[in-house]
């Protein structure tokens, strides 16, 4: 889970380096190269049977890339009608999603020290991005709050497959639904051949791969687990633009991050020594 969530933060990053794309059109690219590199492995695995395995995802497998096809494309739209700052501060969210739709679906128990570690990780991303907080955009908040909410019900979907069901094919199928909503947005394309380099380094390092890490993950922790590691995406996030794009980090971003890492340490620690005990 660790390793999704540092092939996801690599977005910021890569973006950066993108001549001419932006917005949908990114979107439409990024989820285009997901789809190929998914369909890639799934040819590898499963040979001619690949397509039956799609169309028999069931009705598990198609809520499953519903889930992703919401979180592909309403991130991308978010940041189109407010700050990263508002959105990120939504996106906190989802562990106590994650965590109350366990609890309600699966009866996940979630540990007291899980709490807390979500209310401290939580507040140190509000800390992080606190000096680009703003009251407008509205609308982008609401937006961007289909993708904790989408995040919280996928990973329960997953958990509670319980590995019967192959979910790999929901990550195509959220893929394909992402490209035909953002296709007739993003038109008409203009992404050149250093673009469509990077698009598909992301498409595939940043999308697919991780997806669909996340759903071997699934079957080994709980949904508040997942959803409280995947905050990583956004300490780590800054670190890489400031590496690779050589963007400032303020204090308040290193000191919030470090405040979420805190909170994300002690907690698995804690579950260790509980284990242990």
């Amino acid at each position: 889970m660790l390793g999704c969530t540092v092939l996801w933060s690599l977005a910021g990053v890569g973006t950066r380096q993108l001549e001419r794309a932006e917005g949908f059109e990114l979107a439409f690219w990024r989820s285009a190269f997901c789809a190929a590199f998914v369909i890639a492995v799934m040819v590898v695995r499963h040979r001619g049977a690949w397509l039956s395995r799609v169309l028999g995802a069931g009705a598990i497998g198609w809520a499953s890339g519903a889930m992703w096809a919401v979180m592909f494309t309403c991130f991308m739209l978010a940041l189109t009608l407010t700050t990263v700052a508002n959105v990120l501060v939504v996106l906190a969210a989802a562990p106590l999603l994650a965590a109350l739709l366990g609890l309600a679906v699966l009866r996940e128990p979630v540990p007291g020290r899980t709490w807390a570690a979500i209310a401290i990780a939580a507040a140190g991303i509000v800390w992080m991005v606190r000096e680009g907080l703003s009251g407008e955009g509205l609308a982008g908040m609401a937006v961007a709050f289909a993708v904790p909410v989408a995040s919280a019900i996928n990973i329960v979907l997953l958990k509670r497959s319980r590995g019967r069901v192959d979910l790999v094919p929901a990550v195509l199928l959220g893929a394909l639904i992402g490209m035909v909503v953002t296709l007739p947005l993003a038109w008409p394309l203009s992404a050149s051949t250093h673009d469509l380099v990077i698009l598909a380094l992301l498409g595939v390092f940043q999308l697919a791969v991780p997806c669909m890490l996340m759903v071997r993950a699934a079957h080994h922790l709980a949904p508040h687990e997942i959803a409280l590691l995947g905050l990583m995406e956004v300490v780590l996030g800054p670190l890489w633009a400031w590496l690779g794009a050589g963007e400032t980090a303020t204090a308040s971003t290193l000191q919030g991050g470090a405040l979420v890492l805190a909170a994300l340490l002690l907690n698995e620690l804690a579950g260790i020594r509980a284990k242990r005990a």
